[in-house]
């Protein structure tokens, strides 16, 4: 992630990447062992993304699209990604009621992508 990114969810994303390199990181990779996509709009999902991969088989964050097949892929806006991340935003909800987040792939893997896989912020 060598070119800074206007996104918020870029710096959440950095976090999230030494956060894996942790001991509770490790944790988390034996516990979910699953890999999302995460394409990030600015602005309207489906325009100017960003795609990051969370590989929680492997414990690493990187940009770009996935080798293969993800298990789920996720689409966002930007703030909608944050709001999710951060708790401020139940995942279920930005699903069914706000259209905040499109879903592609396994809906049972899906299901484990909640707030409680990313750090704590410490400022955001």
């Amino acid at each position: 992630m060598s070119n800074p990114s206007p996104l918020k969810s870029a710096a959440l994303l950095e976090q999230m990447k030494l956060h894996l390199a942790s001991g509770a990181g490790k944790d988390l990779t034996k516990k979910i062992g699953l890999v999302y996509q995460l394409n990030i709009a600015p602005k309207k999902i489906g325009v100017d993304e960003e795609i990051y991969i969370v590989d929680l088989k492997k414990g690493e964050v990187t940009k770009g699209k996935y080798e293969g097949k993800p298990d789920a892929t996720f689409s966002f806006k930007d703030s909608d990604f944050v709001a999710v991340a951060t708790g401020k935003m139940n995942p279920q909800m930005a699903f069914i009621r706000w259209g905040a987040m499109k879903i592609k792939g396994s809906l049972s893997a899906a299901q484990k992508f909640t707030p409680d896989i990313f750090p704590k912020p410490s400022k955001l």
